[in-house]
């Protein structure tokens, strides 16, 4: 399971990678590519009990979701209400 978390991870990673170098329609999908790679290595560094790369994923992560919020992708967890300033 170590193996398969550590390879998705890495093709993931690079296919998100190539997919937002392209800068195409089909880039905003290279988030969601990211979102795998993060998750897949969150585990990853989980199982090897390596918890510098695990600070570093989660750090990742967060980015990523702001990736894919800033792409359109629905986060309802993300979304901000529009309050005038008092």
């Amino acid at each position: 399971m170590i193996d398969f978390l550590e390879w998705s991870g890495a093709i993931a990673g690079l296919a998100g990678a190539f997919l937002l170098a392209t800068h195409t329609r089909f880039s905003r999908y290279g988030w969601l590519a990211f979102l795998v790679a993060n998750l897949a290595l969150v585990g990853f560094a989980l199982g090897i009990g390596r918890y510098g790369l695990l600070v570093q994923q989660l750090g990742f992560t967060v980015t990523t979701l702001l990736g894919l919020y800033r792409a359109g992708f629905a986060l309802p967890f993300l979304r901000v209400r529009d309050r005038p300033l008092a």
